[in-house]
């Protein structure tokens, strides 16, 4: 059987170093991890995960459940969080749970029986009095809209502050009827829910309204809604100046509606979106946005996994990431 020090006459190192490949440490250059896998390729190593983690007590990976794999955002954060844990020599193997609560409670239970050494959930549904979270037993770090108190470590977005942000920048630009496309549920705590505050924020804090016939309710987050809202905003004939969009891929759809229309941006509609997903400069025109800080995001919530996974009695907290406006075409 090849061993870890084969590997390492093989390569021509140490094996420490062996080990702080296998491993994902810092401190290996890149020529000397090259050289370490290709020897680990040629000799046929594996590793021994069962022995290690009776040593360990530890497998070395953590789980991310997201609810949907195929949205811009959730491949974005699962690329940070995948280099965030990297950092710390964790590998992470990723999730689906279809905005489901079912799917959430599914991935809890999947870290157990898998024996991931924490999971990072992003949830949408899951209900905080849902008596099988109090025997969790096992760190989870919390992403997403929902307020867990403190049961579990949070890690939220500025959906209010950067909703009222971009309302704000556009009543800076001179728009005075602007309209909201987003989510229909206004009940709850969610996305929908707290970015509509942050609307309605700026509108007041302007002297401005909040007129019902702003608000386009869309079925769900994608193109193909924020396509129809688009053409429900042009064929509306309320004077609409400018418009904030619930997320950049919604956004994207507005666009398209709008130009179906004949309604230019920013000719006619001024118009901004939310997360800053990278298609966002490559639009035309390019979509302002609110660019939550989403490398810290991960590296805030991989961060306060391992410490739950070292420190399972200390105590939960809540944290929003930063943000920025990036201010491109759409708005100008």
């Amino acid at each position: 059987m090849v061993t870890m020090s084969d590997v390492a006459k093989l390569s021509g190192v140490s094996k420490m170093t062996v080990s702080n490949v296998i491993n994902g440490r810092a401190g290996v250059s890149e020529p000397v991890r090259r050289r370490v896998m290709e020897a680990i390729r040629q000799s046929g190593y594996r590793v021994n995960v069962s022995a290690r983690t009776l040593r360990s007590g530890r497998t070395g990976v953590i789980g991310l459940a997201v609810p949907e794999i195929d949205r811009p955002y959730f491949g974005q954060l699962a690329a940070h969080v995948i280099a965030q844990a990297a950092q710390h020599g964790f590998h992470v193997s990723i999730e689906q749970t279809g905005a489901a609560a079912a799917g959430e409670m599914d991935a809890i239970a999947h870290s157990h029986t898998l024996h991931f050494d924490g999971l990072i959930l992003s949830a949408v549904e899951l209900d905080r009095a849902d008596p099988r979270l109090a025997d969790a037993g096992y760190p989870i770090v919390m992403l997403g809209e929902q307020d867990f108190g403190a049961k579990f470590d949070h890690v939220a977005m500025p959906n209010e502050e950067g909703t009222k942000a971009a309302t704000a920048h556009l009543i800076d630009r001179g728009c005075r009827r602007i309209a909201l496309v987003t989510g229909s549920g206004l009940d709850g705590v969610n996305v929908v829910t707290r970015r509509y505050r942050g609307y309605l924020a700026a509108l007041a804090e302007h002297g401005l309204s909040a007129d019902p016939a702003l608000f386009f309710a869309i079925d769900g987050m994608t193109m193909d809604s924020g396509r129809d809202a688009g053409r429900r905003l042009a064929d509306s004939g309320g004077g609409i100046d400018g418009v904030v969009a619930v997320t950049d891929t919604v956004a994207q759809g507005v666009l398209r509606g709008l130009a179906d229309r004949g309604v230019r941006v920013p000719d006619d509609v001024r118009l901004i979106g939310f997360d800053d997903i990278p298609e966002s400069e490559f639009m035309v025109p390019s979509l302002s946005t609110v660019a939550p800080d989403h490398r810290w995001m991960a590296a805030k919530a991989v961060e306060l996994l391992i410490n739950r996974i070292h420190a399972p009695l200390r105590q939960a907290g809540e944290h929003i990431a930063p943000f920025t406006l990036v201010i491109r075409e759409s708005t100008r």
